[in-house]
């Protein structure tokens, strides 16, 4: 069966700054994900493996505008350090409603002087240039309520 529009896809990878450093991977077991345009993985990546069989492989790079974006000063905000856990510690991550919008939005502290922590908005590989290498694993039809919902309803998923 190969890759295409309303199909899930089971993939193990390595992704890789431009340095040739690994940043993740599937070590930990492989991941699933909807094929078709629902943004459940990098555009360019879907694209790649657009057609694949199981057994094939992919290999993408991507500037950061493809992949996670340029990194942004503006995206830094500090914080009073009363507003966090006594345990708080530099690469922690925490999720803050935007008053604006009012979506949930992941930070991660990046530093932490006197009273005040630096909380940084970007994605944590933002500004970076990725190669993202894939195995095709597995290859199956999305089931109805994954198509309504766009995502892959895994084990334990609930809404």
């Amino acid at each position: 069966m190969k890759i295409e529009k309303n199909k899930v896809v089971t993939l193990e990878f390595e992704m890789y700054n431009g340095e040739g450093q690994l940043l993740d991977s599937s070590a930990d077991g492989p991941i699933e994900y909807l094929h078709g345009g629902y943004d459940n993985i990098l555009p360019k990546v879907e694209k790649a493996l657009e057609g694949k069989n199981i057994g094939e492989e992919a290999d993408v790079l991507m500037e950061p505008s493809e992949a996670f974006g340029e990194y942004d000063e503006e995206l830094i905000e500090q914080e009073e350090i009363t507003s966090f856990p006594e345990n708080l510690e530099i690469g922690m991550f925490f999720e803050a409603e935007n008053q604006e919008t009012g979506h949930i939005e992941l930070f991660r502290v990046t530093g932490i002087v006197d009273n005040l922590v630096t909380c940084d908005y970007n994605h944590e590989f933002a500004g970076n240039t990725i190669r993202f290498k894939a195995k095709v694993l597995e290859v199956r039809e999305a089931q109805k309520v994954e198509i309504e919902h766009g995502h892959v309803h895994s084990h334990g998923h609930h809404h």
